[in-house]
């Protein structure tokens, strides 16, 4: 029945908004595939699954999966993935999990992934607790919810027996934040990987906010090297920490001007350490740093600004010893997303675009650091869509998730899905 409502406001909404050509034209085809009985069978099936999913919810995010420590959560996942009625399941060599639904012979490959990973350190309890109806626990929404996602979409086409013509598949990636540096989708794009020719991944809140921009990242992790010694008796030798805070000076003097024009850009030092004690001369002090933009070359801009204040303080530290051995530096990249954009014209956007309007939302086109970062650099269609339901306090222990009409979020998906890959007309 309320995929019978959407249906009808959708149309009502074309008819009262004035809208391109093009946004038309893809209305349209949205319109027409929802119309199917193939979608409408599927839609209600969704609905129907949406009681189910909040208990798979609360055991998949009750498994902890700290950054590189996904293993457990990923074995579970490929399990509820056979269970859902995947064609095939396997774990990678990385990690990922990925189930195949076979299409019907279009020769083209549409996956959708959520990542399994959080940003929480081993030890987290990660006890799912509720208040009223909303449910608290850390990664309960980021990004476990996505894939409760995909699982509900994945068993909605096969109890409706609704197949497409590109083959699918659903995949949880691992490594997606932080230092895992995108490591799963990385993998999955590899010269010899499954060949994906269009990705939506799930990660982020209303199905109206449509990421199509990759926000690029550098990350480095500096040590200044030295020899050593005592603070008075060794008084003049080089002193690491004291490179290092000439280095953080230089760096944020020139890149805070660097940084105030052209496209958004950012740098931010983030974690440093090091030495013994009070009253020694460290022989080794570290920092980690972030930099990011929207633009690769504004981004390659801000590292060479980097990389020329981390010389110039060991230049000018060096200069400026007393006695000892050269200082050192060892300057590691520890971090590297790629930026990029998907064209405004792409079907994928376009598609997507039109699916949110057609729950009458509308779409706002954004930037940011997900898996479709990988697929967007390298000229594949990518975006990355919404969960759904209401939700907060990301990367947080008290981050929580409300089903407000969660099930919205899996259809939205579903049909980004079958648009793309085509709906099979004659079901072998």
């Amino acid at each position: 029945m309320t995929a019978v409502i959407l249906f009808v406001t959708a149309l009502m909404l074309a008819f009262l908004a004035p809208a391109s050509a093009q946004d038309q034209q893809y209305d349209e085809e949205i319109r027409a595939l929802l119309a199917r009985p193939q979608m409408q069978a599927a839609f209600e099936s969704i609905e129907e699954l949406d009681s189910q999913s909040q208990e798979i919810l609360i055991e998949l995010t009750e498994i902890p999966a700290p950054p590189f420590m996904e293993a457990e959560r990923g074995r579970r996942y490929a399990e509820m993935m056979r269970e859902a009625g995947a064609d095939s399941v396997h774990i990678d060599s990385v990690g990922n999990v990925i189930g195949l639904r076979r299409g019907t012979g279009g020769g083209r490959t549409v996956a959708m992934a959520g990542h399994m990973d959080t940003v929480f350190p081993e030890g987290t309890d990660v006890t799912v607790k509720f208040r009223g109806d909303t449910m608290y626990a850390p990664g309960i929404g980021d990004d476990v919810r996505a894939l409760i996602l995909l699982l509900t979409l994945l068993r909605a086409m096969n109890e409706t027996g609704l197949r497409t013509e590109s083959d699918l598949l659903f995949i949880g990636t691992v490594g997606e934040e932080g230092l895992g540096d995108l490591k799963g989708v990385k993998h999955l794009f590899r010269d010899d990987g499954p060949g994906i020719d269009s990705w939506i991944a799930v990660d982020g809140g209303s199905i109206g906010g449509i990421v199509r921009q990759g926000l690029g990242s550098h990350r480095y992790r500096v040590a200044f090297n030295g020899p050593g010694g005592h603070s008075w008796g060794a008084f003049g030798l080089g002193n690491p920490a004291h490179a290092m805070g000439r280095a953080i000076k230089i760096f944020d003097e020139t890149a805070a001007e660097y940084v105030a024009e052209g496209p958004r850009t950012s740098y931010n030092v983030g974690r440093i350490g090091g030495g013994t004690s009070i009253n020694s001369i460290p022989f080794s002090v570290w920092m980690e740093v972030d930099m990011r933009s929207e633009s690769p070359e504004r981004l390659n801009g801000v590292d060479a600004v980097f990389q020329t204040a981390i010389n110039q303080a060991l230049n000018e530290e060096n200069a400026g010893r007393r006695s000892g051995d050269l200082l050192t530096v060892d300057i590691d990249m520890i971090g590297d997303r790629p930026s990029g954009i998907t064209p405004d014209d792409t079907p994928l956007l376009q598609r997507a675009s039109a699916t949110a309007r057609y729950f009458g939302e509308e779409p706002r086109w954004g930037v940011s650091s997900t898996d479709s970062n990988i697929p967007i650099s390298l000229g594949v269609p990518g975006i990355t869509i919404g969960r759904g339901g209401r939700g907060g306090g990301g990367h947080s222990l008290n981050e929580w998730w409300l089903n407000e009409d969660g099930h919205i979020a899996v259809q939205n998906a579903l049909a980004i899905m079958v648009a793309e890959a085509g709906l099979a007309t004659i079901v072998p």
